[in-house]
């Protein structure tokens, strides 16, 4: 029988991030595939407004993110961001406040992120936030934020504690993108399966945490995420505007970045 809890999952504001409620599990399904997966900021909001919801829920053991159709998510729509200037949530004094990353390590539930294909920039910042990543085989992963002239201090404050320096140098500087088996090899993720396997595992991980005391892994995932450094938000707006305008435009455009050298 279906879970009676199923219907409690509101809506949390944004048609490309679907919820639904099963078996003491919140399930985000990110649904945007006609642009990659790529998160407009009402995306972003929608999934910081589940884990704000899925902390306060006591019946709640844990919260699965996934993609569709071959990309579990691009990063920002930095092309509908520029084409279609300033709307809605831009126009808040705190244009980062819709970022989720944070309320995700605050979050005590378990957050598993099940990456069912192309994973890049604001993707790959959802699974250093996560507490369990299990990917397929059919997984890619890269960070082309540098080559959009974007500074993330999200991917600043967790890929080094997660990959190590020389890792995360190679990946941020060379925007190289990394296979399945090279990101579990760096530690970037926890498992690879095969892509027919992932459901059978992400199913049996949850499993797993449901066994677990609820208590003590809230403790324990406190403790885990503490020492990590804050994010550093200040990075958007020390950037130079032109640098910013200048890389969101080559991307649209799809033309290489002309930058002007920034005197230190």
């Amino acid at each position: 029988m279906p879970d009676t809890a199923a219907a409690a999952a509101p809506d949390f504001g944004s048609p490309h991030v679907r919820a639904h409620v099963d078996d003491h599990v919140l399930h985000l399904q990110i649904d945007r595939p006609e642009r990659r997966n790529a998160f407009t900021q009402d995306m972003y909001r929608a999934v910081k407004r589940a884990a704000i919801w899925s902390d306060r829920q006591a019946d709640l053991d844990a919260v699965c993110i996934t993609g569709t159709a071959g990309w579990f998510g691009a990063g920002g729509d930095l092309a509908r961001r520029t084409i279609d200037g300033v709307t809605g949530l831009d126009e808040e004094w705190d244009g980062t406040d819709h970022f989720p990353f944070r309320h995700i390590e605050r979050c005590r539930k378990i957050w598993v992120a099940r990456v069912n294909g192309v994973c890049h920039a604001g993707g790959i910042d959802l699974c250093l936030h996560c507490d369990v990543t299990i990917a397929s085989d059919n997984a890619r992963f890269r960070l082309p934020e540098l080559l959009r002239g974007l500074p993330d201090p999200m991917m600043a404050a967790r890929l080094v504690a997660t990959v190590g320096l020389a890792k995360a140098r190679w990946m941020i500087f060379t925007a190289a993108e990394l296979t399945a088996a090279q990101a579990e090899a760096i530690g970037l993720v926890g498992e690879v399966v095969a892509h027919e396997q992932l459901d059978a595992r992400v199913g049996w991980a949850l499993e797993q945490i449901k066994l677990t005391g609820p208590g003590a892994r809230a403790l324990l995932k406190r403790e885990l995420n503490g020492p990590l450094p804050a994010h550093d938000m200040t990075l958007f707006s020390r950037l130079p505007s032109e640098e910013m305008i200048e890389g969101m435009a080559s991307f649209v455009e799809k033309r290489d970045p002309v930058w002007r050298q920034v005197q230190s």
